[in-house]
């Protein structure tokens, strides 16, 4: 697939995403700017087009670094705790440290998911068996402990309403002045690119990285910090979004390999695309409601994960 192909269709569903809603609002109306559909169109419809594109953009570059990092294609923040290490600390900010703001919870939320991925690596150095499939497995096992306690302390503490509003994954309550946090994954991703020759070399192994004179740990980390701060912003902003990280990066690689300095900029504009496309789908299925886009992100990319995972079964038998 060529990249003005994933450009256009981006750009077609971004036109799309903008002109479906409870209200409708059609471009001849814009041309009051005075109105009240302009206004909702600038301080509602626009802020949302640019949180999906940043989320599903920044999601997909996480979930290609950590299968970069971790040498496996079924390896994302989705299926390493990486999400729910971050959802833990933010629970963790709101239980036991009530009076802390919001630029504490960021700081929470980072810290527990930078943690929660160096803790997955390390889990994965001490593996013998790395097969293709039991690695992820293994993650998945790894972030539903972390759910659990999650889940436990929030129970435990009576915000279990408020904890699972908040995780919902919804760009419904998006509106300008709530999603701007998300432009962080903008420097992220540009410094992704700027290391993709490192992180492509690093992938290949510690001992084949010192080779070539890389410090592989500070690649690692560096790495580790990305995805982090990505997922972070992401799961503050709109809650966690399954899957998205993790089959993006694999469709990309199947027509363009593993390089990331080439897949990069598929990997950004198919994220965005696959997002977009997920946000439309849960607005007219039960038009003028709508479901949160994780369930719909949940359902197609569950389906795509079950045939990469008995693909990889398939493979790993050969």
């Amino acid at each position: 697939m060529r990249l003005w192909m994933l450009v256009v269709a981006t750009i077609i569903l971004s036109f799309v995403s903008l002109f479906i809603g409870a209200i409708d609002i059609k471009p001849s109306d814009l041309l009051d700017l005075d109105s009240d559909k302009t206004q909702i169109f600038l301080m509602s419809r626009v802020p949302r087009l640019m949180a999906i594109i940043l989320a599903g953009a920044g999601m997909g570059i996480s979930g290609l670094i950590m299968q970069s990092l971790s040498r496996n294609k079924f390896v994302s923040p989705t299926t390493s705790g990486t999400l729910d290490a971050a959802k833990l600390g933010i629970v963790v900010s709101m239980v036991f440290f009530t009076s802390v703001g919001y630029m504490e919870k960021i700081i929470f939320s980072f810290t527990f998911a930078l943690i929660g991925m160096m803790i997955f690596m390390r889990l994965l150095e001490s593996i013998k068996f790395k097969d293709v499939i039991f690695v992820p497995l293994i993650g998945i096992m790894y972030g539903n402990i972390i759910g659990a306690i999650s889940t436990f302390i929030a129970y435990e503490a009576e915000v279990m309403q408020s904890v699972d509003t908040f995780f919902l994954g919804s760009f419904t309550l998006v509106v300008s002045g709530r999603y701007e946090l998300l432009y962080v994954a903008v420097p992220a991703i540009l410094l992704a690119y700027l290391y993709a020759n490192k992180f492509t070399v690093a992938g290949m192994g510690e001992d084949f990285a010192k080779n070539l004179g890389l410090s592989y740990r500070t690649v690692l980390n560096l790495g580790l910090v990305l995805v982090a701060l990505i997922s972070t912003t992401v799961v503050l902003t709109v809650g966690i979004i399954p899957f998205l990280g993790l089959i993006v990066p694999n469709l990309v690689s199947l027509y363009l390999g593993d390089n990331l300095r080439k897949t990069i900029p598929h990997t950004i504009f198919l994220g965005a695309a696959f997002l977009l496309f997920c946000d439309i789908i849960s607005r007219i299925i039960v038009y003028p409601f709508e479901i949160p886009v994780n369930t719909t992100v949940a359902v197609i990319g569950s389906a795509i994960f079950l045939v990469m995972l008995f693909r990889g079964k398939a493979y790993a038998k050969k």
